[in-house]
């Protein structure tokens, strides 16, 4: 990474803080306003007089504050405690320092009339294009201030033919990607679920700085927001200028800072591309195996989870069966998913036995101690489903601590899912506990646990805490965030080895405030192949594949009622981390023979599908019929290309795919890695192409993919 101080006019101090592809330069001098010059393709310190010389620098405050010169967007505003609403930041001194996995500018600012002192930090990581900018406020008075607006970017963009790339959805359809030309007003992108935070948008987006983007071509910023809560990003876009802000969804959220105390935005992540919307992925994918996925450079085991295969009818012979079955595929982990807990309340349903963690002896009398046993006996893993944040009305847990749950004391109660779910409040410290004590419990007692799917099947229902006092209630959708991240830390700390997926109700957590301390994500409860293209393209443009759960389902979608061949469903599930989501008693041998060789398969390509750099070839908005893309590793001798057909008519109109990532001059040995009929692959098994061709010409997809629901999965292997 680099960090340099350039001294400038009027001594002046410019900041150049740069990535290997990327640079930001600030101007921070004491005394005076931080300003915010230039965030674009990496430049060296020579050009920085070329980026003043040519009018490109923005010469705006890299943080505008609410109070003096009100008109505008601001990224703060806050309340002294003698009632005034101004303030007035200026430069005290910077800082540039290195920490274990990158650089980090500070630049500190005081009010220049009260004790009111704001950190702003750029932070740039070892390896990675992804730089990092968020604020830390100290209260400095002996009474509490309120912030009312706590952004955690605020940066001018260039106003161009700029286009917004953003991800939205519902259950069942997260992340469907909107593109759509910016014109002036204010867009917003904005969640206020409370804990479910991406099932409906995701806190990620693109901006095109030169017309319509694309995958390879175009100047394109890329942005996340690492945060697990309420969230809001904003462009506020103006025929002459255009800024974008990010942080925190503020609306419900004033919060009441105590004397002495820090508060700390979550970071916003960002990049910058020449080489359109999928640089900006392949920056974020290897920002986050490296810096922001926990193990992100770890395979990730083929698993198979019992939900869809028994739903909550759990029992000890099912679950042997399944693993049994599982592990003669060639499956690596079974996972116990709902349904497995309570005694006095059996969880046979959604509406009973949330948070009663304790096995329920009538369905699993020999208890995980027996599950454990199966799962060795049948050399598998075993992982375990839990839901901890939350509880029943119908549960043990509720009948002892009331006072434990989210609620407002003088109006009824409302309740989520099976009409009895409710949330614990983890602004309490014993509830923390609690919490953390579900997986310490577990794992103390069974170690050999390898996995833990940790579900959240409920937003914030009543805005109440029982623990917080009558003037911090606004603080209730920050401090739930921050308890669940101190459970989580915990957690992380005494089982750094343990594998855990986040789920919630789905895609619903999908963000990288969480996935520091997550392997994996489930990526939505629609597990139908042909939905599922759509919805892990969309998740593909900011989060890689080792962590994106793609799983095989039955014949019968059990959402869509959707029948695909088997060989689709795999072909779909093998462009992310590989499992099933069926019952492999309902599959016949056929079935479960392709099953095996699909899976061995994907053993031998998992390393480039799990850690290569994808390429979009051909997207599935685009309604061509066809949707294509292709992993391929750094030294581009191996790479994996996938296929679909999306749509089936006579003498329709099949498009060429050009593939993309190769060598040009290297030879590439193509094999089929899923026929149907191991002795009659397709027509481009064992050819040798160069990467040349497969780039500049493609492959014509007609004669390939010549049936409804037709697909390939393809290996490349450079030819020695």
């Amino acid at each position: 990474m680099g960090l340099s101080v350039v001294s400038g006019i009027s001594e002046a101090k410019d900041y150049l803080i740069s990535t290997p592809k990327t640079s930001m330069l600030i101007t921070a001098t004491p005394g005076e306003k931080s300003k915010f010059q230039y965030y674009g393709s990496r430049i060296e310190e020579a050009d920085i007089p070329g980026i003043y010389a040519s009018g490109l620098a923005f010469d705006k405050e890299s943080y505008p504050v609410f109070g003096l010169n009100t008109p505008g967007e601001k990224a703060m505003a806050v309340s002294h405690p003698d009632g005034n609403m101004t303030l007035d930041l200026v430069v005290d001194r910077v800082k540039q320092y290195s920490v274990d996995d990158g650089d980090v500018t500070e630049i500190v600012m005081k009010d220049q009339v009260y004790p009111f002192v704001l950190r702003q930090y750029f932070k740039t990581y070892s390896g990675s294009d992804v730089m990092t900018t968020w604020v830390e406020v100290d209260n400095d008075n002996k009474k509490p201030i309120t912030l009312y607006r706590f952004a955690s970017a605020f940066l001018p963009m260039r106003r161009n033919d700029n286009w917004l790339t953003h991800f939205h959805g519902f259950w069942g359809g997260e992340s469907t990607q909107e593109q759509e030309r910016l014109t002036n007003g204010q867009k917003v992108v904005a969640n206020k679920d409370g804990l479910v935070n991406t099932e409906s948008d995701n806190p990620s987006f693109m901006l095109s700085m030169d017309g319509e983007p694309t995958e390879d071509a175009g100047h394109v910023f890329g942005g996340a927001l690492a945060w697990t809560g309420n969230y809001l990003i904003k462009m506020d876009v103006h025929s002459t200028k255009f800024d974008m802000s990010a942080g925190i969804n503020e609306e419900t959220s004033h919060y009441v800072l105590d004397p002495k105390s820090t508060f700390r935005t979550p970071e916003f992540a960002m990049t910058y591309s020449t080489e359109g919307k999928g640089g900006v992925s392949r920056a974020f994918h290897r920002w986050a195996r490296d810096h922001k996925l926990h193990d992100g450079n770890k395979e990730h085991d083929i698993l198979l989870n019992s939900w869809e295969g028994v739903y909550f009818k759990v029992n000890q012979k099912g679950m042997d069966e399944m693993m049994q079955a599982f592990s003669a595929m060639g499956g690596e982990l079974f996972v116990m998913d709902d349904g497995w807990f309570g005694n006095k309340y059996p969880r046979n349903s959604g509406s009973s036995s949330l948070g009663d963690w304790e096995v329920c002896r009538e369905k699993l009398p020999e208890g995980i101690e027996g599950l454990i046993a199966s799962a060795r006996k049948n050399n598998i893993k075993f992982g375990i489903w839990i839901e901890p944040e939350m509880a029943n009305t119908k549960s043990e847990i509720f009948e002892k601590h009331p006072d434990w749950i989210m609620r407002v004391n003088n109006r009824p109660l409302s309740t989520g899912r099976g009409g009895t779910q409710i949330v614990l409040d983890l602004t309490n410290p014993k509830v923390q506990d609690f919490v953390f004590g579900v997986v310490d419990g577990l794992m103390t007692k069974h170690p050999e646990i390898a996995y833990m799917k940790w579900d959240d099947n409920c937003s914030v229902l009543d805005y109440g805490s029982q623990y917080l006092p009558a003037d911090k209630q606004s603080n209730l959708y920050i401090d739930y965030q921050l308890g669940l991240k101190k459970v989580l830390e915990r957690i992380r700390a005494k089982y750094p080895d343990l594998v855990m997926q986040a789920c919630a109700g789905g895609g619903g957590r999908v963000n990288y405030g969480m996935l520091p301390y997550f392997n994996e994500f489930w990526t939505s409860d629609n597990t139908d192949a042909l939905q599922r293209i759509y919805l892990q393209w969309g998740i593909s443009n900011f989060y890689p594949a080792v962590a994106m759960a793609s799983h095989v389902s039955a014949d019968k979608n059990h959402q869509t009622g959707r029948t695909v061949p088997l060989k689709f469903r795999f072909d779909v599930a093998m462009s992310g981390r590989l499992g099933m989501e069926i019952q492999p008693k309902d599959m016949n041998d056929a079935d479960k023979a392709f099953a095996s060789r699909a899976i061995a398969a994907y053993k031998g390509i998992r390393p480039v599908v799990q850690f290569g750099d994808l390429y979009r070839l051909m997207s599935p908005y685009d309604n061509k019929g066809v949707a294509s893309l292709m992993y391929v590793v750094p030294d581009k001798k191996r790479a994996v290309f996938y296929a679909y057909k999306m749509n089936h008519l006579i003498n329709m109109v099949v498009p060429t795919v050009r593939m993309n990532g190769l060598d040009p001059d290297k030879m590439y040995k193509i094999k089929d890695l899923t026929p149907v009929d191991e002795k009659r692959p397709c027509a481009l098994d064992g050819k040798t192409i160069s990467g040349k061709v497969l780039m500049n010409e493609g492959l014509p997809m007609a004669s390939l993919l010549n049936k409804e629901y037709s697909s390939l999965a393809l290996e490349l292997e450079a030819a020695e």
